[in-house]
């Protein structure tokens, strides 16, 4: 199913008339007064065992209808039972974690993903055990303690795709946790293929404009009970102002994904072009790896390209220092266009020899294309480019 504008607009909205108005509200208690102490302890007791609602909401690190609210839209748009909302992507993911950890500590991943997603789960910090695996290889690692198989498509930062149904078909019993920040809701569903868990680090697209920072799975039910049970626990709740930025620019996802989009493909088709780029990763240029996938999986190649510069990390950094209009920066999905160089800050985490394995070199460069004009941004590239060539000349 293909996300309409209309499905963005009114996502969540539900309420909105019987509460009388017609923007979004924004609830800032923290805590909410009681109407009686029996009907509290119920709520609380609710809250607590995962229930996505109460009475009462007692207490905001438990319940919040802002959050809610937003919870309910990102459900609706990604086909989901439930959404649950955390502080960031990676409290997202440790809380997936964690709620899956009573299935087995064995984890199942395939490279690459988020620099700070792979050190999380080659850390220990949470106890589990990770196996690192090509995306065929799967089915060969499962074991009876395997908690969950995590993949990252498109993934960061060399927008590898991966089959999210033939991984699904290889786990069997197991869920399947699908990152699918690079992609959103408008260009890729992973639970109509199979998966059982959709992750988005929200401070992405879904926020759009850099000033958020938020996590959100969609799931089943079931699960959701055990991730609200974790987030209260652990304290990792979403700020309700976030929720209601991250509402508010629901509407406009699409528009921002698809003129993104294509931005990116202008740019990308250039750069292959260019004999000063050794390499262009982008699925929508002709004859990249996983054609296939991107036209049964995804309705679009997205607005994240990388690409590989001749003289590796000094040449990288010449680009990143010369570029006028193009924000070297970490983060991506945001208005603006923003370029970051992997191996030293994203991925810097990963082990030196896991990044070169999987295409993380000194020359890669991962562009996030925001609204601008193309040609301007190529005109910054350009010239970014160029002074590669007169330092070298200089020197």
């Amino acid at each position: 199913m293909t996300l309409c504008h209309t499905d963005l607009v009114h996502a969540g909205r539900e309420q909105l008339r019987e509460l009388g108005v017609h923007a979004l509200p924004v609830d800032l208690s923290t805590t909410y007064p009681l109407d009686g102490l029996e009907s509290g302890t119920a709520s609380l007791d609710r809250l607590v065992a995962g229930h996505g609602s109460a009475d009462n909401p007692v207490y905001a690190r438990l319940f919040n209808p802002t959050v809610d609210r937003w919870e309910r839209a990102i459900a609706q748009v990604e086909g989901a039972e439930a959404a649950v909302a955390f502080s960031s992507g990676m409290a997202a993911l440790t809380a997936c974690l964690l709620a899956v950890s009573k299935r087995g500590k064995h984890i199942v991943a395939v490279r690459p993903v988020y620099g700070t997603s792979d050190h999380l789960l080659c850390s220990g910090l949470l106890g589990n055990e990770v196996s690192w695996v090509a995306a065929d290889e799967v089915a060969a690692v499962i074991r009876e303690d395997t908690a969950l198989v995590m993949i990252e498509t498109p993934a960061n930062p060399t927008l590898q795709l991966v089959d999210i149904a033939a991984v699904v078909k290889q786990a069997g019993a197991v869920p399947v946790l699908v990152d699918s920040t690079f992609a959103t809701p408008v260009l890729q569903q992973p639970l109509r293929h199979g998966a059982s868990i959709v992750l988005h680090s929200a401070t992405k697209f879904l926020g759009g404009h850099g000033d958020v920072i938020a996590g959100v799975i969609a799931c089943s039910e079931n699960l959701a009970r055990d991730l609200r049970q974790v987030r209260v626990a652990t304290g990792a709740l979403l700020h309700p102002w976030a929720a209601y930025l991250l509402h508010r620019s629901l509407p406009t996802l699409k528009l921002r994904v698809e003129r993104a989009q294509q931005v990116a493909g202008a740019l990308a088709a250039r750069l292959a072009a260019d004999s000063r780029i050794a390499a262009v990763h982008y699925p929508g240029l002709p004859g990249q790896a996983g054609a296939d996938i991107l036209q049964r999986q995804m309705a679009g190649p997205g607005s994240l390209l990388a690409f590989e510069v001749h003289g590796g990390h000094a040449a990288a950094a010449q680009v990143l220092e010369a570029l006028r209009l193009i924000t070297p920066a970490v983060s991506l999905g945001s208005v603006d266009t923003l370029i970051q160089h992997p191996a030293g800050l994203t991925h810097r985490v990963v082990e030196a020899d896991n990044r070169e394995r999987f295409g993380i070199g000194g020359g890669l460069l991962r562009l996030s294309a925001g609204l601008e004009d193309p040609d301007l941004l190529w005109n910054d590239l350009d010239q970014a480019l160029a002074s590669v060539k007169a330092a070298a000349r200089a020197a």
